[in-house]
């Protein structure tokens, strides 16, 4: 049985043949791109610079010859442009990274060094204009630059808030025709991100891709909004859920079911040992909206919508259920209250879990290979009864990690599977 029929049961709580795997198919369920030249030297594939896929995070392209190699089961159909708001696909260049990796970047991969030696990226990649993003002299990613205007109460319009979010064009939709197809030809699950849909996504919220962002683009702004200004924030969510689904529904008219599952969003509703609200206020505050757009989802199409939230989640299980999602990801079972018998026992029957595989921030990184193979059977063990588990890292497999530990997870499950 092939990867989309084995992610197809594993999706419809079936006990698949063998655990459906998952490196590198979305932003949040990839590997850095140092990590894909460690993991490409140990297959014996050729060197080369790794295509950067996804430039905030600096997650590698994991490529078709890594794909067969490791045995993966679900690619990604990307989105036309990067969150830098600048095309995101060939003609390429080569660039050094701050670390000395030669690496390709889109053409548009345009950055300014500071003062401090921090790397500074550009929206559209027009330097011209000031940087929305920085990458420490000594790190391996970007973060957000706040770019906050001064608040006016009584100035304040929902559409500055909008601003990013508009009807889909006849290019984008070429795009995706062309992008879904080439995935859904390779005889592996597909999972898209279309974009537009999450709510409040802090990682989104900075507006990073927009030159001059307007309306609240601080995160702890955005967070008191939220307890402020809740009518604010509900009517940028019920507006950018009309235009979400009116370009949902153009997607699927260009691209029907050859997508498996779509990434709905990726706003955080935990911390390590918490949440950033009590399940009441996400009920209120989010829940009807999202359950709009998976209803659209369900009642149209076949597709398995994508949850993500880091973090102790437990107390918003529940809630994320009646919301429609069918899958909650990076399952972090190393925050509180995770526990992954605890949540395969309580909610396995009525959600996916995407990840939970391996922790990575202590075992991966810094275990032993044994540690880790053991890690990885005990979990696949729990997560994988009756099927609803797609194996993946928790969060991405960030860059540094040693690669006899990754070798050590995959053979892990290898022998899970029994081969």
């Amino acid at each position: 049985m092939d990867s989309r029929q084995q992610f197809l049961k594993t999706v419809n709580h079936q006990q698949p043949d063998r655990i459906v795997i998952d490196l590198g198919s979305t932003g949040v369920t990839g590997i850095h791109v140092q990590t894909i030249s460690q993991l490409r030297r140990h297959f014996g594939l050729q060197r080369k610079p790794i295509r950067v896929i996804e430039p905030f995070q600096m997650l590698g392209e994991v490529g078709w010859e890594l794909i067969d190699s490791i045995g993966i089961d679900v690619v990604g159909a990307w989105g036309k442009n990067s969150m830098f708001g600048f095309y995101n696909h060939a003609p390429f260049k080569e660039w050094k990274t701050p670390w000395g990796q030669r690496v390709m970047v889109p053409e548009n991969f345009n950055v300014t060094t500071d003062e401090n030696g921090n790397t500074l990226m550009h929206p559209e990649g027009d330097i011209s204009v000031p940087a929305s993003a920085k990458m420490p002299k000594s790190g391996f990613f970007f973060d957000a630059i706040i770019r906050q205007k001064p608040i006016v109460e009584e100035e304040l319009n929902v559409e500055n808030n909008l601003e990013e979010f508009g009807l889909i064009t006849d290019d984008e939709l070429e795009h995706w025709r062309v992008e879904v197809d080439k995935a859904y030809f390779s005889g592996k699950a597909v999972i898209a991100n279309f974009g537009g849909t999450a709510l409040g996504d802090i990682a989104l919220v900075p507006g990073i891709q927009l030159k001059s962002p307007k309306g609240i683009r601080d995160v702890a702004e955005w967070y008191m909004s939220t307890i402020t200004r809740p009518d604010y924030i509900k009517t940028i969510f019920e507006r950018q859920v009309e235009i979400a689904i009116e370009n949902l529904r153009r997607i699927f008219a260009v691209v029907g079911n050859k997508v498996n599952a779509v990434f709905i969003c990726g706003t955080d509703f935990g911390t390590q040992t918490s949440t950033f609200c009590p399940p009441e206020q996400f009920d209120e505050m989010w829940l009807p909206y999202y359950k709009k757009m998976n209803n659209w989802i369900h009642e149209n199409t076949a597709w398995k919508t994508f949850k993500h939230s880091c973090g102790a989640v437990e107390t918003f299980m529940d809630s994320f259920i009646r919301a429609g999602f069918d899958i909650i990801n990076p399952v972090q079972i190393n925050a509180a209250g995770m526990d992954p018998k605890k949540l395969k026992e309580k909610y396995g029957n009525n959600i996916i879990f995407w990840g939970g595989g391996v922790d990575t921030q202590k075992i991966l990184p810094f275990g032993k290979p044994e540690e880790v193979r053991k890690h990885v059977l005990q979990n696949c063990e729990i997560l994988n009864k009756n099927g609803g588990f797609i194996f993946n890292t928790v969060h991405n497999t960030q860059a540094n990690v040693p690669a006899e530990n990754i070798v050590a997870m995959l053979d892990a499950i290898r022998e899970f599977n029994g081969s």
